[in-house]
């Protein structure tokens, strides 16, 4: 090795010991976190925690106080350590595993002195018996859910020695059941199955996150795709306005004698701007055109999709919407009620979109229902109203995102309207019902 690499190597280990201190040697708290499902289990993880402390430290007082003869005070004491390094590991695990390391190496001097005496039981385990075992384990795996997993193997390793380290100070201990080879076993499996089960948590979470990032990228994009369309729509009714003016504008110096120069140069004018605004219109809108190969027309409003040459559709063409619904196997029948008078094509466009998407909706989601379509003229503006009944039959697969709502809403909310919809609990249907003022244009 050459004396750059041996440099590199020297800056590499300096760095994982810097982060290995950070890691392990820090009171900061990560407290273990509820089961996000099932809710009712959610704190079983602590409970459980709670029982293996309390069957552990109820088995270790036995086992030190009793069979390593140290007495029930001391024993007692060294015990309820251990289960308070066990409880405290749910919310600080690093404090927890040094505490609970500590322990057990003290218990072990401890046994190591009695069995030398001759005074522990016979053929006991040692340097950990199995309630210390299970204890510390049981830490090591509430580290490994939390911690990095380079400070997980350290901890399993700095565990998995502490027994041989012990045995080689120890040259006249009497007869005992070593458990060296079985507790190294033990850390080593605790440590790889708790850090595979936080990378599955971690990966579990990114993966949510991720659904909730694409889900929300889905919506916007449908957002953005719906106001897409209603350009193109409005598109056309603007410029059927630009066109009328400015044909009136050309046409109108022919309907007076004798009109001035003045005002045939401010017709002009007029036309003149309301051609080039008609241009620039078509110029800007124009890459919001939809290409008629897309796809089929909507079956609800035959021919509007294949055929773009025809005129924006208004609420005069309400009866053909309904005949489509009612032959595509629906029960479809209209309310209207209010005096009618003439609405801005904007508001009729938009409301026709609606009852048009709201049939769309229950043909795919409540086939064999019956629906209602309710049309209330008030002075104030246009209610629409679109009800269906329960469904009849099993409901397809629907393919698609499924925001139709998200357009109603955005073509409501352009108006300046409002849109509400939700179950209707005594049919087990479902409703929608939308305002659009007046004067929305």
């Amino acid at each position: 090795m050459s004396g750059g690499d041996t440099e590199d190597f020297g800056v590499a280990l300096r760095a994982l010991g810097r982060t290995l201190r950070r890691d392990l040697v820090t009171l900061a708290p990560m407290p273990l976190p509820p089961l996000t499902r099932p809710r009712r289990l959610r704190w079983a993880p602590h409970l459980l925690v709670f029982w293996i402390t309390l069957g552990t430290t109820l088995s270790n007082i036995d086992q030190i106080g009793i069979r390593y003869d140290a007495g029930v005070a001391l024993g007692t004491f060294l015990a309820v350590v251990q289960g308070a390094a066990m409880l405290l590991a749910l919310w600080r695990p690093v404090p927890a595993f040094w505490l609970s390391l500590l322990d057990m190496v003290l218990v072990a001097r401890l046994a190591e002195h009695r069995l030398t005496q001759q005074t522990a039981s016979p053929d006991t385990e040692w340097p950990w018996a199995g309630p210390a075992l299970v204890a510390h384990a049981t830490v090591l795996m509430l580290l490994a859910l939390r911690a990095p997993a380079r400070a997980v193997v350290v901890a399993a390793g700095l565990s998995a020695l502490a027994g041989p380290l012990l045995q080689r100070t120890v040259s006249d201990v009497a007869t005992y059941s070593s458990t060296t080879l079985l507790s190294a076993v033990v850390f080593a499996v605790i440590a790889l199955l708790g850090i595979a089960i936080r990378g599955r948590s971690e990966a579990r979470t990114r993966l949510v996150a991720q659904e909730e990032i694409t889900a929300e990228e889905r919506s916007r994009r449908t957002a953005l795709e719906e106001r897409g369309r209603i350009a193109r729509e409005l598109h056309d009714v603007v410029a059927h306005h630009m066109s009328v003016i400015s044909i009136q504008a050309q046409v109108a110096p022919h309907l007076v004698e004798d009109p001035s120069a003045e005002l045939t140069e401010n017709l002009e004018s007029i036309r003149q701007n309301a051609v080039e605004a008609l241009a620039e219109l078509r110029r800007v809108l124009g890459v919001l055109r939809a290409d008629p190969a897309e796809g089929p027309a909507d079956e609800t409003d035959p021919g509007t999709a294949a055929a773009p040459q025809l005129p924006q559709p208004t609420l005069d063409r309400l009866d053909g919407l309904v005949a489509g619904t009612r032959a595509a196997g629906l029960t479809v029948t209209t309310l209207e009620t209010g005096r009618r008078r003439p609405l801005p094509p904007g508001v009729e466009l938009s409301a026709y979109r609606i009852v048009q998407e709201a049939l769309s909706n229950a043909l795919r989601h409540a086939p064999g229902s019956r629906v209602e379509v309710a049309l209330d003229h008030g002075p104030d503006g246009l209610r629409v109203r679109v009800t269906n009944t329960a469904p009849e039959g099993p409901v397809p697969d629907s393919p698609g995102a499924g925001h139709g709502l998200l357009g109603m809403r955005e073509r409501a909310a352009m108006l300046g309207g409002t849109l509400e919809s939700g179950p209707v609990p005594e049919t087990g249907g479902f409703e929608i019902r939308v305002f659009l003022p007046a004067g929305g244009s």
